[in-house]
């Protein structure tokens, strides 16, 4: 389950880069977009926009304003689901994502992880007998 960590920085005391570092501790396959280069816990901190395959979740510590610029880049990834951490909160963006079958989730991925609910629920599959 991949996860890409939209506005990841080399700051330590950032969310973002806390975000990495659980992520990667966690062993979660990890990308990482950011302002600089530089690397989180073995993690390349891409500063051009990639056309990433197989991503699962794009976690976002991007502010509501900043997002509009990458509307159309998230919505191409096609993402199973975007996380909205505090401060991101974009009811316009989570339109978007509905309107592209993309699942979105207003919580804060640090918590998600601390408390095993990062992981989609798995539907429970009939038992034939």
């Amino acid at each position: 389950m991949k996860t890409l960590v939209l506005g990841a920085s080399l700051k330590t005391h950032r969310f973002s880069h806390k975000a990495v570092q659980k992520l990667v501790a966690y062993e979660h396959e990890v990308v990482a977009y950011g302002l600089k280069e530089g690397e989180i816990s073995g993690i390349t901190i891409d500063t051009e926009l990639e056309q990433y395959s197989d991503i699962h979740t794009i976690t976002l510590y991007l502010n509501a304003t900043r997002q509009s610029a990458f509307y159309d880049y998230i919505i191409s990834l096609q993402p199973k689901r975007v996380i909205f951490n505090p401060g991101t909160e974009n009811p316009e963006f989570y339109q978007l994502l509905g309107n592209n079958n993309i699942d979105h989730e207003v919580a804060c991925t640090l918590v998600l992880l601390a408390s095993n609910q990062y992981e989609p629920k798995k539907s429970k599959e009939p038992v034939n007998g």
